[in-house]
């Protein structure tokens, strides 16, 4: 089959489709759009940082006008959905946990060889948990020898919990104020789902479905990084034979030096965007892999919570606003909960002209985020386009 000749702005729409960012509501309203979100995407990021909400209540909220935190936590009790740690920590549909095993044994075989006292601890933990039902870290008693030099300097029992989680022999669930919970799996997977360790290719081939299904066109790269905890997988190869068999095509992008694009040959490509506005999370499927932002997009983007401060050019949290399909500005915020008080501490538009128009939409987004966080009212400090500024404060007053 030949390759897919298509222009930079039809890959966008096709991106933003896949990503649910077509428009708003695109799955529909209430606890079922969470769901029907995770069930698209495969895999939701989940992230601690609280500057403004948590990064996973962001993404849905985002796609969700009504969307409620604690709808997570009821499909984690519902054993509909479930935590787990593959390229990094999220939520995935349960129907999916059989591809979390391959994950799981290459955690238990790479692992750092335990010491007897170790896997003493580790079986003791274990035990506990059996006889007593779900535990918290925090009810184990603290058996650190020495005080604690930071924040990933775990305690003893701490690391045995999180070992046997990533191995498989624990699950988690979460407290309301985030904490996590340690249980056992049969306590937590329904009896119906297949928990058949999946074929090395059929592993793969998940992978390749689930990567494009979230990215709408992506590279080798890209989905190598959803196997990257499974040495040795054979994604390469099952995606070249996904090619020959025309499940997937191969893609040329006219404008990008670099191609070695695929996409699912049933991928929707008909599709209309709405000029809504959008506040994203820098940890949403849309912006975790930068240079796709870069070559799809033409957005510099850097996270630069991670930056020493004299460096950070735009601010420590600073979110992407993306309007119709293209990212107009970026802006750093933090929620004051005790004053119920969102900070703008920088909008900056970047050089596209926002019309009259999109600043209504921007402001809209805006009223919906202050919202989201718990918050009544909305501080601006800082912009480099203070007219566009003025005429968006003007809708707070």
């Amino acid at each position: 089959m030949e390759p897919l000749l298509i222009s930079k702005a039809e890959a966008r729409r096709i991106i933003l489709y896949a990503a649910g960012l077509a428009h708003s509501a695109q799955f529909g309203f209430g606890i079922e759009a969470v769901f029907r979100v995770i069930d698209h995407l495969g895999f939701v990021q989940l992230d601690t940082n609280y500057v403004v909400e948590r990064a996973h209540h962001h993404v849905f909220a985002a796609r969700i006008p009504d969307y409620q935190p604690e709808w997570l936590t009821e499909l984690t009790d519902q054993s509909r959905i479930f935590e787990y740690f593959s390229s990094d920590a999220g939520y995935l549909p349960m129907a999916d946990l059989r591809f979390s095993l391959p994950v799981k044994k290459s955690f238990a075989i790479n692992g750092k060889p335990l010491s007897p006292a170790e896997s003493r601890l580790r079986k003791e933990v274990l035990d506990r948990i059996e006889r007593e039902g779900p535990l918290m870290v925090g009810d184990f008693d603290d058996d650190r020898l020495e005080a604690s030099s930071g924040w990933w300097d775990w305690r003893p029992a701490k690391v045995a919990l999180e070992r046997l989680y990533l191995e498989g022999e624990l699950m988690i669930s979460r407290t309301k104020k985030f904490q996590k919970v340690y249980d056992l799996p049969l306590n937590l997977i329904p009896a119906d789902i297949d928990m058949t360790v999946p074929a090395p290719e059929e592993f793969a081939r998940y992978v390749i479905r689930r990567t494009l299904g979230a990215l709408g066109i992506a590279s080798v790269k890209e989905m190598a990084w959803r196997a990257r905890r499974v040495k040795g997988n054979v994604l390469k190869k099952e995606l070249e034979q996904m090619v020959a068999e025309g499940e997937v095509r191969t893609v040329v992008v006219e404008g990008l030096k670099n191609n070695g694009l695929y996409i699912l040959t049933e991928q929707e490509r008909q599709i209309e965007l709405s000029d809504e506005a959008f506040i994203l999370s820098p940890f949403d499927i849309l912006n975790v892999f930068r240079h796709r932002l870069k070559d799809f997009f033409d957005f510099d983007y850097q996270i630069e919570c991670f930056v020493p401060a004299p460096k950070r050019k735009y601010g420590y949290f600073s979110l992407p606003i993306l309007a119709g399909d293209r990212f107009v500005a970026r802006m750093d915020a933090k929620a004051d909960r005790k004053q119920k008080v969102l900070i703008v501490h920088n909008i900056h538009f970047e050089e596209a002209v926002p019309d009259e128009n999109m600043l209504d939409k921007i402001t809209e987004a805006l009223k919906a985020f202050v919202h989201f966080n718990g918050c009544r009212d909305i501080v601006f400090k800082r912009s480099n386009r203070y007219d566009y500024l003025e005429m968006i404060a003007k809708a707070f007053q």
